[in-house]
């Protein structure tokens, strides 16, 4: 005799995770050993398990790497030097230039 019974099974999944880290002068050396990214397309295979009376892990998605330019605008504050030149001419042939 059978019996079906419904049992929890614990899978997990893989998911894909961006990391940033700004350059300092403490990783300095450590950030510029790595390899290059280049334009050219990264491609990660992740994996996650399917419960089949044992666990089993599959491909079930590709993700793709890639970088792009992101051009924007900062507002930043200064002294500017700016001249100003004046000319006496009595004679009134000189013109602004």
């Amino acid at each position: 005799m059978t019996e079906t019974q419904q049992v929890e099974v614990p899978v997990s999944h893989e998911e894909v995770r961006l990391e940033r880290e700004p350059i300092t002068d403490a990783n300095r050396e450590t950030a510029y050993s790595g390899g290059d990214i280049t334009d050219e397309e990264h491609e990660v295979t992740l994996r996650a398990e399917r419960p089949v009376v044992s666990t089993e892990a599959e491909p079930v998605e590709r993700v793709r790497l890639g970088k792009e330019t992101v051009t924007g605008t900062e507002t930043v504050s200064g002294e500017v030097r700016k001249e100003q030149v004046e000319l006496d001419d009595p004679t009134g042939t000189a013109r602004d230039r």
